[in-house]
């Protein structure tokens, strides 16, 4: 049976996710403290004793925290799956090309780490957000956010295209609040993203050059197994195909129905999300159900914990 691993991105966050992981795990530990010294930020202090949600959805914060999280849980438990793709939403394709040994996980947190500075600083008066938008299909999301642009001169776009019935968009609030109530007139459901910026837009142009010279310096490796593309949702394994991919991720739109459809075609059956909240998981069942008819036989496993992991491996081993 094939078999996809994937990894969550930003709003996947949760107050006091892998702290029972680090006080178990050295592995665990040492990715927590090594992330903490790369990005100079006190991750265990905000994710663990704050609970404060705007300094946990901050870029800058969040970034390095979430993949920390992802990674820490596929390490603990690696050794008892084996896949044969992988894919990340947004943020969590960093950890996809940790998993597939794509770069070394001290890249990864170095190249996270600086991604969120980046984003953090292309948007410093908090003129970007994004918005979850539920009950529409694409091209009416898509016709909305085309309106909007053109009447307002202000950015939004279609950013994520998660499941057939829930896409984010992505712009400047003022025009985000315009296309917001325009849904809600044609029966649709918005509800704003946890997030501190308009990602996946050319808002995010100037820190995407940036961050693409940086990718630049890095030792990419062909993939161990096939990395499915946010840009475009199709499989990869080549070092500098994946590079360019990487460098044109910030500003592109997510292609997630594309990548689980993509991944259910070329045959997996079986998907792992490793992550706090299952967001993915949800989103996939939707994917699956709508495009390959609900009779389709696939298997979802949530590996949100420490509780949740030994339950796995004490069940497989």
């Amino acid at each position: 049976m094939s078999i996809a691993i994937l990894f969550p991105g930003q709003g996947s966050q949760k107050f006091g996710m892998g702290k029972r992981l680090f006080e178990k795990s050295p592995e665990a530990k040492e990715l927590w403290l090594k992330a903490e010294k790369i990005s100079g930020v006190p991750l265990r202090e905000i994710y663990w004793e704050s609970n404060d949600n705007t300094l946990m959805a901050n870029t800058r914060n969040l970034q390095p925290a979430i993949t920390v999280v992802n990674l820490a849980l596929w390490t603990y438990i690696k050794e008892y799956i084996k896949p044969t793709c992988t894919a990340g939403h947004s943020l969590g394709e960093f950890s996809s090309l940790a998993a597939a040994k794509v770069l070394s996980v001290d890249d990864v947190l170095q190249a996270v780490s600086l991604r969120g500075q980046l984003m953090a600083d292309a948007d410093p008066d908090g003129i970007g957000s994004m918005y979850a938008v539920l009950r529409l299909n694409a091209e009416q999301v898509e016709n909305l956010c085309k309106e909007v642009s053109e009447r307002s001169g202000k950015m939004v776009r279609l950013a994520n295209r998660n499941t057939p019935g829930q896409f984010a968009i992505s712009g400047h609030k003022q025009a985000l609040e315009e296309v917001v109530e325009k849904a809600q007139d044609l029966g649709g459901k918005c509800i704003p993203l946890a997030v501190s910026g308009a990602f996946h837009t050319p808002l995010m142009a100037d820190a995407s050059n940036e961050f693409a010279k940086y990718l630049g310096t890095l030792d990419f490796h062909d993939a161990e197994f096939p990395v499915y593309c946010n840009i475009n949702g199709e499989p990869l394994t080549e070092a500098e195909k994946l590079r360019s991919a990487m460098k044109k991720q910030m500003t592109s739109s997510v292609y997630w129905i594309e990548i689980i459809c993509n991944q259910y075609e070329h045959g997996v059956r079986k998907w792992f999300e490793f992550g706090p909240q299952g967001i993915l998981t949800r989103m996939m069942r939707q994917i699956i159900k709508v495009n390959e008819g609900a009779d389709s036989c696939f298997e979802t496993i949530h590996i949100p914990n420490l509780e949740e992991a030994d339950n796995y491996i004490s069940n497989n081993s």
